[in-house]
């Protein structure tokens, strides 16, 4: 039997499914693929920028958390930005972030269908993306329970992988098995700990914090889960370990194996520790992998810009036909509505099929950290106005208040600083700054039509 919030969603994702739905959103190409590129930039140091960035995704995902558990909206953060700074702020934060997961979607079906490639290289790279669109939207049609199984699956799949390849790793450094000739010096013996210097120590910091975009789908989960005053703390508090310890952990061992000048950008690290073990395969395990990897971010990109748009619509700042659900709590049209945008990634890999994922990879990036700056900010001013006692009753709160809130919104506020001052970083930060411009020219435009709407009729009636 589907239990239904008053909202109307379906309440039936458990605990389980919450923690390896947010798990596995930051889990992806990011680090898969991604990581090649901050090794590049910073060097063994790059371990320092994870962990670093590690602590502000957690202070991120305590604010997000306290605010979820004490009131599970749908729209999550969207709302919460609403009632506590306003209706501008509302609608920048919800729309904002549907356009981060919508540009994140477009850029990981095209990954899957260059993966795809690997195995059928005569295959048209688009009738991937629309065979895997039509599937994913089909299972988020069906219920969330689905959604959660699918994505407890996909993630499985990436951990398992994952805990390999540092088992792995660690039995050629102890025993020197395969052809590796690594050692833990290769951390500090090739340049130091700062072979680049501070400037690519800060440099990597833009790609490091885009790896962990995705943890906030934790907040719209509240609103389905059966249990969020459970289930929310352990998944947010559980999450970021997680996810420190997979980063960190195969990152150190990678450049233990190969010094991290030796590592080549153009491909996977992690496919050096599947040749190192003696794996002539290594590149088909890996394939596996990321194709899971991709589609579980799929199913989570579909998931989370369709119940953000949800959550916009019961507010009026959507067309109202997206407020609709099914029998079963599913938001379908939102879904749909989702699943045609992708349609683009079916246009450019038709027509730029060797250049489209590099034309859209990047620009997600300033929308997923103006999105987490957005949670801290309104988390901060939602506690500003909750008196003593309500302040005492409050469930879940956040530690090191209020000095890690501030301190982790000064370091969003220096993440856009670096990504002004990179080269490969600075056209997503004046996308993402034209995008805000439009949403605000939007809103501005839907309010003076509709404060001028009652007045038109009024005269119409006196006369």
């Amino acid at each position: 039997m589907t239990t239904k919030s008053g909202d109307g969603l379906s309440r039936r994702l458990n605990g389980r499914h919450i923690r390896f739905i947010a798990l596995g959103s930051a889990i992806g190409t990011g680090l898969f693929y991604g990581s090649s590129d901050t090794i590049a930039k910073a060097g063994p140091s790059v371990l320092l920028a994870y962990l670093i960035g590690g602590a502000a995704i957690f202070f991120v995902l305590r604010a997000l958390g306290e605010m979820a558990v004490n009131d599970p909206a749908p729209g999550s953060f969207g709302e919460y930005a609403r009632k506590h700074l306003g209706p501008l702020a509302g609608f920048l934060t919800g729309w904002t972030y549907a356009f981060e997961m919508v540009i994140v979607c477009v850029a990981d079906v095209t990954a899957l269908a260059v993966y795809m490639g690997f195995w059928f290289p005569d295959v048209p790279r688009w009738i991937w993306v629309v065979l895997t669109i039509l599937v994913i939207a089909a299972a988020n049609l069906v219920s969330v329970r689905v959604y959660g199984e699918l994505e407890f699956w996909f993630t499985l799949v990436k951990v398992v992988a994952i805990v390999a390849m540092i088992l792995g790793g660690a039995a050629i450094l102890l025993f020197g098995t395969g052809s590796s000739s690594g050692g833990v010096s290769n951390l500090w013996s090739h340049g130091g700990w700062f072979p680049n210097g501070i400037g690519g120590f800060l440099g990597s910091f833009a790609l490091v914090m885009f790896a962990f975009g995705g943890t906030e789908i934790l907040g719209l989960t509240a609103a389905e889960s059966e249990d969020p005053r459970t289930a929310m703390p352990k998944a947010v508090n559980t999450v970021p370990v997680r996810v420190l310890l997979f980063y960190v952990a195969t990152l150190a061992i990678i450049m233990m194996l190969n010094p991290w000048n030796t590592i080549s950008t153009s491909g996977s690290p992690f496919v050096q520790i599947f040749a190192g073990l003696g794996l002539h395969s290594a590149a088909t395990v890996l394939n596996i992998v990321v194709v899971t990897a991709a589609l579980s971010a799929i199913n989570s990109d579909i998931f989370g810009a369709g119940r953000m748009i949800y959550g916009l619509a019961r507010r009026g700042q959507a067309p109202a036909v997206m407020a609709r659900v099914t029998r079963n709590g599913i938001p379908w049209m939102t879904v749909l509505v989702v699943a045609a945008a992708l349609s683009l990634a079916v246009v450019l890999n038709y027509l730029l099929p060797d250049s489209a994922f590099l034309l859209i990879a990047s620009v997600g990036t300033f929308a997923t950290v103006w999105v987490w700056f957005m949670i801290l900010l309104t988390h901060y001013r939602s506690r500003r106005q909750l008196s003593a006692s309500d302040l005492a009753g409050r469930e879940f709160p956040v530690p090191f208040w209020p000095v890690g809130q501030v301190l982790t919104m000064v370091f969003m506020v220096f993440i856009f600083v670096v990504m002004a001052f990179a080269e490969d970083t600075r056209l997503a930060l004046i996308v993402g700054v034209a995008w805000l411009a439009l949403l605000c020219g939007l809103f501005w435009f839907h309010r003076r039509a509709s404060s001028s709407a009652p007045k038109e009729d009024a005269m119409s009636e006196a006369r």
